[in-house]
């Protein structure tokens, strides 16, 4: 009998307990979906204030050798880095398949310093499918660039100190500003001057191939976008204690000359005024990433000083 009432007992538990479900269901629901953002807020925010388990490098060689613990997290990285690259070339695949949409109107863009796509010639019989599927790569890795930095950050982060993921964190989108700021430059300054140049040296008539106008427009937006990031990654640098501000400042003529060179490297004319429209923004760039490395270095003082300043007993004395 006092089976039959514990049967029947927990029976009505568990009906009251089903049905005090389904009629809180709805108000979790909303509950939760509205509160979702906070928490993951939350959650970001934890993630980005956690400190790493520093471990000397030396250490962690020889543990892989006598625990298993470690080969164990060992094989865990590995695992991590390869989502890590199967989403970002998952991501690329698709945005590269995405900008065969807009190859033709990037196409038309690019050709416009030239006066139009009708100025250039396809001399072999791939050349058109080849030029088109250089620009639609090229507008697709730009497009995944982001994504893919912020996957690399990703699989840093949980070896960097609070200070330094929140630095890597802001760094992706100020990098793609200064990379297409560069590109922008390179279209709309450079390429308008040094191309007239190019095409009247000399009375040879301009009949210029497709694939080499579009490989050597790309290419050459492409290196002076990267030049653009030069004061990023100085900061970044200062801020990791490998560069200072004071041999920046000192070595200051060295470094316009080393600009004058590789202005002539990578301008497409041999003429001073387009090498000059190359060696002045790079030059402003050389001396702006000074200036933010005297920010950074006085930054990473200001840290030392506080980490090392003595912890005064109010109660002594």
């Amino acid at each position: 009998m006092r089976t039959l009432f514990r049967g029947i007992w927990q029976g009505i538990l568990v009906y009251f307990r089903v049905l005090f479900y389904f009629i809180t269901f709805p108000f979790v629901f909303v509950f939760r979906t509205l509160t979702l953002p906070f928490r993951l807020f939350n959650q970001f925010r934890n993630y980005l204030n956690t400190d790493p388990d520093e471990r000397p490098v030396a250490d962690i060689f020889v543990d892989l050798t006598t625990r298993k613990e470690t080969r164990v997290m060992l094989m865990e990285q590995v695992e991590a880095l390869r989502a890590h690259l199967l989403r970002s070339v998952i991501v690329l695949a698709v945005a590269v398949i995405a900008a065969f949409g807009v190859a033709q109107e990037l196409m038309v863009f690019l050709a416009e310093p030239i006066g139009g796509l009708e100025k250039l010639q396809a001399i072999q019989v791939t050349e058109e499918i080849g030029v088109f599927m250089r620009v639609a790569m090229s507008a697709g890795i730009a497009v995944a660039f982001p994504y893919i930095a912020f996957e690399v950050w990703w699989f840093a982060a949980p070896g960097l100190k609070p200070r330094e993921k929140k630095m890597g964190l802001v760094g992706i989108p100020l990098a793609i500003l200064l990379f297409l700021t560069g590109m922008a430059f390179t279209f709309f300054v450079l390429l308008p001057t040094a191309l007239p140049f190019l095409g009247g040296f000399t009375q040879i008539s301009e009949f210029w191939a497709a694939n080499e106008y579009f490989k050597f427009v790309t290419g050459l937006m492409v290196w002076i976008g990267i030049f653009f990031e030069f004061p990023l990654v100085i900061y970044v640098l200062t801020s990791m204690g490998l560069v200072k501000p004071d041999i920046l400042r000192q070595q200051w003529r060295l470094a316009v000359v080393i600009i004058a060179v590789l202005a002539a490297a990578i301008t497409p004319t041999v003429d001073p005024v387009n090498m000059g429209l190359v060696m002045l923004p790079m030059t402003l760039l050389y001396f702006i990433s000074i200036g933010l490395s005297y920010i950074a270095y006085a930054g990473r003082r200001r840290r030392a000083a506080e980490v090392q300043e003595p912890v005064i007993d109010e109660g002594a004395g």
